[in-house]
């Protein structure tokens, strides 16, 4: 299993089953192909192949990758949705939708795509939080979502009503060719302005609940300002001669 025509042979068959495998898959799932080729089939060589260890495996990936992209053949390897998957070279797109959606619109449009973003980086959250974003109604577009496999119900929120939460699916991380979520773009960066928002709110919410006792002291502090000014208002009222000669009119007036 070590001599180079064996790790040659090793290459040919992972190689095989990268390409015709539906889905990506691990080096675990290789080997587990083996061990189970080995049980349903008689011949030898595939009881070798059965005593392949995951890093003979994950070395024969390493090298399948490098090859490909020296051949340039338009193919490469692909670490996506934490396996690994052959798939078309990015350059070549073009040609391919010319052959394979000939004249096909996309299927996600403008409103479809800003609304998966906004699962796909504030993953899990609620449909009114994601209407909250977008500011419109998005019934029928989390509908299609969900009906292309993009996006799931990931639970439920402990909000009032408890109303369901949405994330993206493992379809999802293979159509945009990211091997897990911590891979979208600007993730960190929107993390930590969430923790900023978040320590935003915390601080706020602390500060209301200590507003009321802190008006509390506010109230006997700004009575003395109060006091003081109601001696200096007092020598100013005798000085005043209509509320003087009111008072003193109003005893004579009687008599």
């Amino acid at each position: 299993m070590t001599s180079p025509n064996d790790q040659l042979t090793l290459k040919k068959i992972i190689g095989a089953m990268l390409f015709a495998a539906k889905k990506p898959v691990t080096a675990a799932d290789l080997k587990k192909i083996f061990s189970q080729t080995a049980e349903n089939e008689e011949e030898q060589i595939c009881r070798d192949f059965a005593k392949t260890s995951e890093s003979d495996i994950s070395a024969a990936l390493e090298q399948i990758k490098i090859e490909l992209i020296q051949i340039g053949a338009g193919v490469r390897l692909s670490e996506v949705a934490g396996g690994f998957r052959m798939q078309t070279d990015p350059e070549c797109s073009p040609w391919l939708r010319q052959l394979l959606n000939s004249g096909r619109p996309n299927r996600l449009s403008k409103a479809n795509l800003e609304t998966l973003a906004i699962i796909a980086y504030r993953q899990p959250v609620t449909r009114a939080e994601i209407e909250g974003v977008r500011g419109v109604n998005v019934d029928s577009i989390v509908r299609h979502l969900m009906e292309c496999q993009l996006i799931k119900i990931a639970g439920r929120s402990d909000l009032p009503g408890h109303p369901m939460l949405y994330g993206t699916t493992q379809l999802f991380l293979e159509h945009f060719g990211l091997q897990s979520i911590d891979h979208l773009p600007g993730i960190e960066q929107l993390r930590r302005k969430e923790e900023e928002r978040i320590r935003a709110r915390t601080k706020q919410a602390a500060e209301s609940q200590e507003t009321p006792p802190e008006n509390e002291n506010d109230a006997p502090e700004t009575k003395p300002p109060e006091t003081d000014a109601a001696p200096e208002a007092t020598p100013q009222t005798p000085a005043e001669p209509s509320p003087q000669t009111d008072e003193t009119s109003t005893p004579e007036q009687p008599i």
